[in-house]
């Protein structure tokens, strides 16, 4: 993928440098989080990532792997993580705290091969779909190259921040206007009901909501 293609993931990616995924805990899981985009870690997304866990997890653009640490997993739980930045995969892998069965360095929005994956029974996306290019139909790409890898029984779940139709409030919008003029966000015309659009033409059963100005989603039964 060249760095001109309007698809490049690579900007949404590349902010998370060491230095700053040890900022990432106060600032964004702390700060953002609560006065920005008014989704409490916490309270409402930490409990929503543990609702949908299963036996066999996958987690996609892994951040510092604060909810991978703060999961509960059990110990017969095999997780695996996948994102672009091998400096976030480092890391998450470390601060888990446990094995895991496999780490995958690649793109999501390109066509999958995970060498030795099992069918993950959860495949999990916080935070991922905001930082991707491209409008919610290009990003629906990325259902498409999961949902071969969920179980017929599995769910895929996740949160991402909504667009400038959301109701932002200030600091929120300004927020929003410098990270996406960066390439950090490119989620200026996400919306709760593309969403789930998207989501419905790859899975028979959805379920999005917004806290906030952020859409929690989960969806299973993926169709062909």
């Amino acid at each position: 993928m060249s760095a001109t293609d309007p698809l490049d993931t690579r900007a949404g990616a590349a902010v998370y440098s060491p230095f700053v995924l040890k900022l990432y805990g106060a600032y964004v899981l702390g700060f953002s989080n609560r006065c920005a985009w008014r989704c409490p870690t916490g309270s409402v997304l930490l409990p929503f990532y543990r609702e949908h866990l299963g036996k066999r997890h996958l987690d996609v653009g892994v951040g510092t792997g604060y909810y991978l640490a703060h999961a509960g997993f059990a110990a017969d739980q095999q997780v695996s993580l996948l994102d672009l930045n091998e400096t976030s995969l480092r890391t998450a892998a470390q601060r888990m705290g446990r094995p895991h069965q496999g780490l995958y360095a690649t793109d999501v929005m390109q066509p999958l091969a995970l060498p030795g994956a099992p069918v993950f029974d959860s495949i999990a996306l916080y935070y991922l779909l905001h930082c991707l290019p491209g409008d919610m139909a290009e990003k629906a790409r990325v259902f498409a190259h999961l949902k071969p890898y969920l179980a017929a029984d599995g769910v895929l779940y996740g949160a991402t921040i909504l667009g400038d139709g959301a109701r932002h409030n200030p600091l929120g919008r300004k927020l929003m206007e410098v990270y996406n003029r960066r390439g950090i966000f490119g989620n200026a015309g996400d919306t709760l009901e593309q969403l789930q659009a998207a989501l419905h033409r790859h899975f028979a059963q959805v379920s999005v909501r917004q806290h906030g100005v952020v859409a929690l989603f989960h969806a299973s039964q993926p169709l062909d």
